[in-house]
């Protein structure tokens, strides 16, 4: 199963509304479930920037590679392309909106991270706008980002928010990484490993702090008639949305809270509410640019080659703070705040275990 942007509850909540002002958006989601998820050389750029001392500083950095293709609203993969990374404009918000998100979202991994793309090794970044007709999700299929026109009454479309590219983007990082398991606790940290980096990349993007940050995951892709600010939230798991046709957000954001269930693949879109309200705790004690202790500390977990595939939370909790102890010294504030934000919401016992 291909990780999407929309949990399959929420489609199926959707789908089996009667109400009659979204009777479009019910029979879009029913379409969206029962289609599923159908599973260059190396650029560089010269990049301009003002030291510390008023210097002009050169440096040559790698560049993506982007690529965007049209499926005209069929199912079929890739779609022909309409616009390459030397090309203007399509003037197709779609395609135009998924360009400039790949983009980002390569600057965001480049800047943060020194990673040079998805794959780490400058891989074309693709993307396939106009999936289905009134698809509506947004999905990485191991190779590509996919993204549905949405309905128009519930879901308004994908591609103009940074954070659910980002999101799809980053289940590429965590696949190229070795993997995490696509069920339970190892499925949710994988979902919220791409919420992390997915404001993470609207962060930087926008030059956020981790304190004027909204930490929603989906900012904007609902409609007016939709009660609901977003998919997810990291600050407040359980408070993104609250609506009549929808239901509450079931995100918990303590361990007390965790739901059992074999839905969802055992809740991997509802239990990453628990690991991603870690790491806003982190965040948030730690202040300034998110990305740059607390991001590189969840950054070097899941790159430091000592996670398995079927890590659970107390394992991923772990790996953070041996993360935070070899970037920074066992008697950092960074690890301090890791070890408070794990024991914040419940995976450690306090903030001196592990």
């Amino acid at each position: 199963m291909s990780p999407a942007i929309i949990p399959p509850f929420l489609l199926d909540r959707l789908a089996e509304t009667d109400h009659p002002r979204f009777a479009r958006a019910a029979a879009a989601a029913r379409a969206t479930l029962a289609v599923g998820r159908p599973d260059r050389p190396v650029r560089a750029r010269l990049r301009l920037s003002i030291d510390e001392s008023g210097t002009l500083v050169a440096e040559a950095a790698p560049g993506p590679d982007r690529i965007v293709f049209d499926a005209g609203n069929t199912e079929r993969l890739p779609g022909a392309i309409v616009r390459s990374e030397d090309d203007a404009p399509t003037g197709d918000a779609a395609a135009d909106e998924a360009f400039d998100g790949l983009g980002a979202t390569f600057d965001f991994f480049w800047d943060a991270f020194s990673r040079d793309g998805i794959d780490a090794a400058g891989g074309a970044l693709l993307a396939t706008v106009h999936f289905g007709e009134d698809y509506d999700n947004a999905f990485w299929n191991g190779e590509r980002m996919v993204f549905g026109d949405g309905d128009g009454e519930v879901f308004t479309g994908f591609t103009r928010s940074l954070s659910v590219i980002a999101h799809e983007l980053a289940h590429g990082v965590t696949e190229a990484e070795g993997g995490l398991e696509y069920e339970g606790q190892s499925g949710a940290i994988n979902e919220s490993l791409s919420d992390v980096f997915g404001v993470l990349a609207e962060q930087h993007h926008l030059g956020q702090t981790a304190d004027t940050a909204t930490w929603l995951v989906g900012e904007g892709i609902f409609s007016a008639e939709v009660q609901g600010d977003a998919l997810r939230s990291l600050k407040a798991p359980g408070t993104a949305y609250d609506d009549d046709v929808l239901g509450k957000d079931p995100q918990p954001g303590h361990m007390r809270d965790y739901v059992e269930t074999s839905d969802d693949n055992g809740g991997v879109h509802i239990n990453s509410g628990i690991p991603n309200k870690a790491f806003y705790l982190a965040a948030i004690t730690l202040g300034g640019r998110a990305w740059e202790r607390a991001g590189r500390v969840w950054y070097r977990a899941l790159t430091g080659g000592t996670l398995s595939p079927t890590a659970d939370f107390a394992e991923f909790a772990a790996a953070t703070i041996a993360a935070a102890t070899a970037e920074y010294g066992e008697e950092s504030e960074e690890v301090a705040a890791v070890r408070a934000g794990w024991a914040g919401v419940g995976v450690i016992e306090h903030a001196g275990s592990d």
